[in-house]
């Protein structure tokens, strides 16, 4: 291992990871196809540059453990102290409801046509009433965005309804 690379943690940053280990490419695509995404030019210079691999494991539904554990045993860096770190899912809350979201946006092709959907998320957001619920749907979770969200007030769920078909609930929290 190159010491001067720093360590690989939950907080590691995916462009700082490939950056400093670009061999982990492969082996991110091989954990998860969700990870096929980070090919699409636009979201590896703005997602990867923000999202954490704590997101990037929801994004996946990876334990984050497998993830951090694969990564550093393949960097050559010890597996330990994550092996339990699981997330579990957590129930819908009442207002996750696809019936009576505000309003609706499908941001599948802005992706697959290598365009991301922050900005217009964040313009509906903002324009989101207050107790109405927005939802967006994306081949992943967009975990980056939730948290994002979440930093200016939302609340956010995301269901796996089918394979490529993540819906993510927001509303004020």
């Amino acid at each position: 291992m190159d010491d001067a690379r720093p360590p690989i943690t939950p907080e590691t940053k995916v462009g700082e990871l490939l950056q400093h280990y670009p061999v982990l490419e492969a082996v991110l695509l091989e954990i998860s196809p969700s990870y096929q995404a980070l090919k699409n030019p636009v979201l590896r210079r703005t997602v990867a540059k923000v999202a954490t691999l704590r997101q990037v494991a929801k994004v996946g539904g990876v334990p984050l453990g497998t993830l951090v554990g694969r990564l550093r045993a393949a960097a050559g860096q010890p597996e330990e102290g994550l092996a339990s770190e699981g997330e579990e899912s957590a129930p819908p809350p009442a207002w996750a409801d696809a019936a009576t979201a505000w309003r609706t946006w499908d941001a599948r092709p802005t992706i697959e046509s290598g365009g991301h959907p922050m900005e217009q998320v964040m313009k509906d957001l903002a324009a989101l009433p207050a107790g109405q619920v927005y939802a967006l749907i994306t081949p992943f979770v967009p975990a980056p965005l939730v948290d994002l969200a979440a930093k200016q007030g939302f609340e956010a769920y995301s269901t796996h309804e089918a394979p490529e078909l993540v819906r993510t609930y927001f509303r004020r929290g």
